[in-house]
C-alpha cells in the first residue's frame, strides 16, 4: 500500500513547519532625551563660566558686578544704538512695588533698582536716567527706599533722572517719581492717589457660622489690635486711634516728599517746569488724576510719551544724542540648579476669584491706589 513502508508499518505523517515571517531586529533605544539635556546643560555651564555671547544677545562686552550685599552681576543691554559715546540708562518700575525677594538669592525689586542706579553712577558715559514707571504703588518702605536711591543718585552724581509715566503711576508709583528732576506724563496717564492705606480682613462672622470660637492669649491689650477674628465691638477706640495716627504720620511724610521733590526740581530747572499749585494739598486726598489734570496742579512737568522723556533727559544732561541701554541680570548657572532642585513640601490651596489682585499683607501700610485696583 502507498501509505505503508516495505516492512508493513504505516508511513509517519510529514509535518511542515512554516518559515517565520521576517521582521526587523529590535534595537535598544538610545537615550536621546538625556543627551539633549546634557548638551544644553553643558552649553549653559560654559556660558556661565566663560562669559556670554554679546553679539548674539546684543549685550555689551563687559559684565559689571554691583557693590550691593547681593553681589550679583548685571549686563548692559543696548536698546537703541545711535552711534554716540553718551548713553542714557532706562530703569523700570513696573507692577506692585514690593521688598519681597524674587529668588533664593534674596534680591528684591528694591535691590535690583538700587543696583542699576549704582552702576549708572559709576559709569561716566551714562549722562542721565529715564525712570519708566507703570505701577499702582505698593509697600511704603519699598517705595521710600526706591525714592531714596533716586535722590542719592541725583545728589551724588549731578546726573538728571526723568520720570516717564506709563498708563499708571499712582500712589507709590507717584511717590518714586517725585524725586526725579523732571516728570513726563501722558494725557491719559492715571496718577496721583496721594495717600496711605492699611487694611485687614475680619472673618469673625464666618467663624460664628461654622461654630469656631477663637481663643487668644496675649501679653497686652493692643497686641492683637488687627486680629481678624475679633468681634466688631471688641476693637478698642485707643487701638483705632493708634492705627489712624500711624497712617496720618506716613501720609504726612508722603506730602513732605511731594513738596520737597517738586520744589527742588522747579528750582533746579529755573522755573522751566511746573510749580505745585498753591492749593495742591487739597487734592492730595487719595483722588486720582489724568496726566493733564496733574500738569495743571503742578504734579508733573510735561505732557508726552517715552520719547519725550528721552529728549528731555538729553536736554537736561546737555547732550545732543545718546544710546539707550538697560541693565539686565546676568545668567547664573547656580540659579538653574536651584530651580531644578527646588521643592515645597507644604500644601498650598489657591482660590481663583476671577481677579488678578496684588498680594497685599494685612496690617502693612501701602502707598496704593485702591481706586485703580478695585
Amino acid at each position: 500500500m502507498d501509505n505503508q513502508l516495505p516492512n508493513g508499518s504505516p508511513v509517519p505523517p510529514v509535518i511542515v513547519t512554516p518559515a517565520p515571517a521576517w521582521s526587523r531586529p529590535v534595537r535598544p533605544r538610545k537615550p536621546y532625551g538625556w543627551m539633549v539635556l546634557s548638551l544644553v546643560l553643558a552649553v549653559l555651564l560654559f556660558w556661565s563660566l566663560f562669559g556670554h555671547v554679546p553679539r548674539f544677545f546684543n549685550f555689551s562686552s563687559v559684565a559689571k558686578q554691583t557693590g550691593r550685599q547681593t553681589g550679583r552681576q548685571l549686563h548692559e543691554l543696548v536698546v537703541e544704538n545711535n552711534g554716540s559715546q553718551n548713553r542714557i540708562a532706562i530703569v523700570d518700575v513696573a507692577g506692585l512695588i514690593t521688598s519681597e525677594a524674587w529668588d533664593r538669592s534674596g534680591r528684591s525689586m528694591v535691590d535690583f533698582i538700587a543696583d542699576q542706579f549704582e552702576m549708572a553712577a559709576r559709569d561716566d558715559s551714562i549722562k542721565a536716567v529715564v525712570l519708566k514707571v507703570d505701577s499702582p504703588g505698593g509697600e511704603v518702605m519699598a517705595s521710600d527706599d526706591i525714592a531714596r536711591s533716586i535722590s542719592d543718585f541725583e545728589k551724588e552724581t549731578g546726573k538728571p533722572v526723568v520720570a516717564s509715566m506709563g498708563s499708571l503711576a499712582a500712589s507709590g508709583g507717584y511717590y518714586v517719581s517725585v524725586p526725579c528732576e523732571w516728570i513726563v506724563a501722558n494725557e491719559l496717564t492715571i496718577t496721583g492717589s496721594i495717600g496711605v492705606i492699611i487694611q485687614t480682613f475680619n472673618y469673625r462672622g464666618l467663624l460664628d457660622k461654622v461654630g469656631v470660637f477663637p481663643l487668644v492669649f496675649k501679653s497686652g491689650k493692643f497686641k492683637d489690635m488687627l486680629r481678624g477674628s475679633k468681634k466688631p465691638d471688641e476693637m478698642l477706640p485707643e487701638a483705632e486711634k493708634m492705627i489712624q495716627d500711624m497712617v496720618n504720620e506716613t501720609y504726612g511724610k508722603f506730602k513732605d516728599v511731594v513738596r520737597d521733590g517738586r520744589g527742588k526740581s522747579y528750582k533746579k530747572n529755573k522755573g522751566e517746569g511746573k510749580a505745585l499749585a498753591k492749593d495742591w494739598e487739597q487734592y492730595a486726598d487719595g483722588r486720582i488724576f489724568t496726566g493733564k489734570q496733574a500738569l495743571d496742579l503742578g504734579f508733573v512737568d510735561e505732557i508726552g510719551n517715552f520719547n519725550t522723556a528721552v529728549d528731555r533727559a538729553k536736554n537736561l544732561a546737555g547732550i545732543a544724542d545718546a544710546n539707550l541701554i538697560r541693565y539686565q541680570e546676568a545668567f547664573d548657572f547656580s540659579r538653574l540648579f536651584g530651580l531644578l532642585g527646588s521643592s515645597d513640601s507644604s500644601t498650598k490651596v489657591k482660590i481663583d476669584l476671577g481677579l488678578d489682585l496684588p498680594k497685599l499683607k494685612a496690617g502693612r501700610p501701602y502707598f496704593l491706589s485702591e481706586t485703580v485696583i478695585h
